[in-house]
């Protein structure tokens, strides 16, 4: 018999399916499409088991679709622009498009031994100018349609890298990158009006019944809708009135001082001629614009001298103070502080000696105050002591919308709802992006570029070994004729975010070579994403600005309106997670070793090389940092691509963290050269029918109907779960030759999404027609399903000691006849009567002796 070999065995298959272009995705009407993707990879230039993970969950959907007759389209393409190049760039002296490409090449290799059903001519990398010049058309579009615009905004800027950072770039206020404190500058920027559809972003949250629901609440809450009062200060002075937006008008009683931003108008007209206020405003605007960089900050405060009515007293008059935790872009640029009831304020106050005067107080705690505000939820009732509406106890949502309606019949205040999403500043000052297709013109002001001369590609004779953007010091890029007038102008040279680069190549697969950014007639057929996958991570940004996208794309006519939503169901699967081996170092810093380079004796961890003991701390995210990384090509060239597939799908629900052991791939890699033998066994047998045949051919359709199941509701752990037991079963099974072909065929079946290769050679060495890749699924025989028997335990004198099978219907009378007959019985009674015999159809036997 010829042994299971996957070293020869998967590139055989491999290449079979290639040539037989078993998964190149072409339009056709006549089957229903089924699109299928996974959030595409960054280019690092190596493969690890999260990779697997997430790509293997999208090739057993693919491959169960195709067997059920779907035309499928499952792509494959990087997300390719990005810092890490120009880091890498700057840190080994090399190109980032050298970088990137090569990185890109690495992966593709490392990926095409797992043998997933990828349609590999679709491929392309968003930094291809074939896809980037179509992300400038769609720019371009945007632009005419008003959903992109250039304004004057707060950024966080790394003085450094000289560079804006988004807000997830800065770590406990400094880049990510550099390590520099963060600064607060106000640049020119171009933006997505992304706050324009706050509102249907919102609700078409509750249309996305396939979507997990911790995602969509995520998205809520970043959208972040909100109704609150909308008023302003009378100044004494007769300076125009401080206007300010909040949430909390209920607590307006407990006010303590107006605080404004460094960035409002009132800050910066005083800043003139006042060093004082000057110095003070240059240390405040410093720190990121993050939630995070603005709570863990010190509070700083400038007393303007300013001083404003109270609008429920005019005699009643607040400072007005100049704080660095209010931000230009967030309301109005302007508060009221309620220290009482809001901790940063309560900070502020304190720091300053402001009164602190409490509006509210808890039911059971009387307390006013003191170190920590009382901050409950606005659906707790509490008890008012400083209301200008007499409440007594009242939650605080009912107090809020009773100082809204006041407000507005008093004709102060105006109830207002606002969204916490503000629009997408893309601008980034980096040269690895897309370029921003438009030109400065002295004469003509901003200008778009003409879409015939797109796409403007990235020069590549620059230079990184200054800091700040390479192309403002690029002036054959830069410096250029002004479309419009033709006369010098020069181009943009800021690039864009990276997300714009991910928020659309879903629709780009459709027609990746395409010379508009979509084919319409494509975009239709194969359009929605059926099934999206990828990481908990992409939540909010990824997917709320893919969303932004589709709409604005459905706008400019590149998307049909079926598309505004374009991910119809989500899933997020967990990590793949490893032990961290761990040693101290000369210098007290820990020291982390590679698994390959440590192994287990008594469960005990050791160096090979030295003997070392080894520290090891459990399960944690693999992470190259922290060297806890399982290289895919050495499990592939140990174990073959079939082991990593099983495994990774095998040990918990994919929605879970998976720990990568030895002793599981081992397992795993064990258990499919059992089905291979069981495979040999059944091709080499003659055994004619049998009585055990009906048994084995019920169990096979169970496992069809349950593994189906399983695969269709993401349970492939419970899939494999029930493959596992019905191999059990047809190991031990005495049905004939004919039953346990057709029964290791079907195995094969089940198996082949999960085990493609695997499933390929059993079917080919049992005479299955074709390959098992283009087989139709098998259906459970919905009459094979019915029970006809049911298994009884017997317990004697209350401990079970056999059981017995009988016929569903079988009578009472008969049951207990065939229960005195069962050996265990017999021996138990020694040649006398039971006590008790009491039968519970369908359930027990219960003998007492």
């Amino acid at each position: 018999m010829a042994r299971f070999d996957p070293s020869v065995t998967e590139p055989k298959w491999q290449a079979a399916w290639q040539k037989a272009e078993l998964f190149k995705a072409e339009r056709d009407e006549s089957k229903p499409k089924y699109y299928v993707l996974e959030m595409f990879p960054y280019p690092s230039g190596k493969l690890h088991m999260g990779h697997v993970r997430n790509y293997t969950m999208g090739d057993v959907i693919a491959r169960y679709k195709i067997s059920t007759g779907h035309n499928v389209l499952h792509p494959m393409g990087f997300d390719a622009f990005g810092m890490p190049a120009e880091n890498a760039a700057m840190a080994i002296g090399g190109h980032p498009k050298d970088w990137t490409y090569s990185n890109i090449d690495t992966m593709v290799e490392q990926m095409k031994p797992l043998g997933l059903s990828l349609d590999w001519s679709r491929m392309f990398a968003t930094c291809d100018p074939e896809y980037y010049g179509q992300q400038q058309a769609l720019f371009l579009d945007f632009l005419q349609k008003g959903l992109v615009y250039r304004k004057n905004a707060v950024v966080n800027w790394d003085p450094v890298d000289m560079t804006v950072l988004a807000n997830e770039q800065v770590e406990n206020g400094r880049g990510w990158r550099s390590g520099a404190l963060v600064e607060r500058r106000e640049l020119t920027q171009w933006f997505f009006k992304i706050s324009d559809f706050s509102e249907d972003l919102l609700d078409a949250l509750g249309t996305l019944d396939d979507w997990p629901a911790k995602v969509r609440l995520m998205q809520e809450n970043w959208i972040g809708k909100s109704r609150g009062l909308q008023f302003s200060f009378e100044r004494t002075d007769a300076g125009d009135p401080i206007t300010v937006y909040t949430t909390r008008p209920d607590t307006l009683m407990g006010a303590s001082f107006v605080g404004i931003s460094p960035d409002h108008p009132i800050a910066k007209a005083m800043e003139q001629g006042n060093p004082e206020l000057a110095a003070f405003l240059k240390e405040a605007r410093k720190g990121g614009t993050t939630e995070e960089a603005i709570e863990t900050a010190e509070k700083l405060g400038f007393d303007t001298g300013i001083r404003v009515k109270h609008p429920l007293d005019p005699n009643w008059e607040l400072p007005v103070w100049i704080a660095n935790f209010i931000l230009m872009d967030y309301g109005t640029g302007a508060i009221f502080g309620c220290p009482a009831h809001d901790q940063r304020d309560l900070d502020f106050c304190r720091k300053y000696d402001l009164p602190v005067i409490d509006t509210f107080l808890a039911l059971d705690n009387e307390t006013p105050v003191e170190a920590e505000a009382f901050v409950p939820p606005k659906d707790q009732k509490v008890k008012w002591i400083n209301h200008f509406a007499d409440l007594d106890v009242a939650t605080g949502q009912e107090a809020i919308d009773a100082t809204i309606d006041f407000a507005e019949k008093a004709g102060w205040g105006q109830g207002v709802t606002k969204f916490r999403l503000r629009d997408w500043g893309l601008s980034r000052q980096r040269y690895w992006g897309c370029p921003i297709p438009v030109v400065h013109c002295d004469s003509c002001g901003v200008v778009p570029e003409k879409k015939e001369n797109l796409p403007i590609e990235l020069p590549y004779d620059v230079s990184f070994d200054k800091p700040g953007n390479p192309l403002d010091r690029h002036p054959t890029w830069r410096d250029c004729a002004c479309p419009s007038c033709g006369g010098p102008a020069k181009r943009e040279t800021d690039t864009m975010d990276t997300f714009v680069d991910s928020s659309w190549y879903f629709a780009r697969f459709t027609a990746p070579r395409a010379s508009t950014p979509t084919d319409m007639v494509e975009a239709d057929y194969w359009m929605n994403v059926d099934q999206y996958i990828g990481g908990i991570e992409h939540a909010i940004l990824h997917l709320l600005y893919s969303r932004f996208f589709a709409r604005a794309m459905q706008i400019c006519g590149h998307l049909p309106e079926k598309s505004r939503e374009p991910f119809n169901a989500l899933f997020t699967q967990g990590m793949v997670t490893h032990a961290i081996y761990q040693t101290i170092g000369d210098n007290g810093r820990p020291v982390y070793h590679y698994p390959d380079q440590v192994e287990m004796r008594d469960s005990k961890a050791f160096l090979k090389d030295g003997g070392q003991e080894v520290e090891i701390i459990p399960s944690a995210k693999m992470s190259k940092s922290k060297n806890n990384v399982v290289d895919p090509l050495a499990i592939i060239s140990a174990y073959g691509a079939d082991t990593a597939r099983w495994f990774v799908l095998s040990d918990s629900p994919p929605e879970r963290d998976v720990d990568w052991t030895a002793a599981g791939a081992d397992a795993a890699f064990k258990h499919l050269n059992r089905v291979w033998r069981i495979a040999e066994e059944v091709a080499a047998s003659d055994a004619g029918a049998t009585a055990e045949d009906e048994a084995l051919l019920r169990e096979m359709h169970k496992a069809i109907r349950d593994v189906t199941l399983g695969v269709e509701s993401f349970g492939f752990n419970a899939a494999i779960a029930k493959l596992y037991a019905f191999t059990n079963t047809l190991a031990k099974s005495g049905a004939g030759a004919g039953a346990k072909r057709t029964a290791t065929l079907t195995l094969a079946q089940l198996m082949s999404p999960m085990t493609p290769h695997l499933a390929e050679e059993v079917w080919g060495l049992l005479g299955g027609e074709g390959m098992v890749t283009s087989a139709p699924w098998p259906v459970a025989d919905e009459a094979m399903l019915v029970e006809n028997t049911v298994t009884l335990p017997i317990q004697i004198n209350g401990k079970r000691r056999s059981e017995i099978t009988v016929a569903k219907d079988l009578a009472k009378e008969e049951v207990e006849k065939l229960a005195l007959a069962d050996d265990a019985v017999v021996k138990a009674l020694a040649g006398g009567q039971p006590k008790k015999l009491i039968v519970v159809p369908g359930r027990i036997i219960n003998v007492v002796i």
